[in-house]
């Protein structure tokens, strides 16, 4: 199972802590991590094997969409920031639009990833 990890800047040390707190499920269950550059580089600091692709603004985002296409993805947990602006954002509704059409699971908070890594 491939999960799709992405984070905004604000949600970044959120992802890792989600992360470390769900360690156990992720290796139990051999989950490989993909995830846009940035927030790669944070959960590998945080001892995750990550295949870490290009930052979200420079197109991170829409590999992540395309993967979903090519049904490489089985799930997204994307922490967004809706209180800040971000000038990638058509690639991020085009991301959530791909797992709306492929009907890949897409967690954008904290409460709904737990849920879907407990229902694994």
């Amino acid at each position: 199972m491939t999960i799709a990890i992405i984070a905004h800047d604000g949600k970044k040390a959120e992802m890792v802590q989600f992360l470390n707190e769900h360690q156990e499920i992720l290796q139990s269950k051999k989950i490989d991590l993909i995830s846009t550059g940035t927030t790669g580089e944070k959960a590998e600091r945080a001892g995750f094997q990550v295949n870490s692709l290009l930052s979200g603004p420079l197109g991170g985002d829409a590999q992540i969409a395309a993967a979903v296409a090519e049904n490489k993805v089985d799930m997204v947990i994307f922490f967004r920031d809706p209180l800040a602006k971000h000038p990638h954002e058509p690639d991020i509704f085009m991301l959530m639009r791909l797992c709306d059409v492929y009907n890949v699971p897409l967690a954008t908070n904290p409460a709904t990833a737990e849920l879907l890594l407990k229902a694994i």
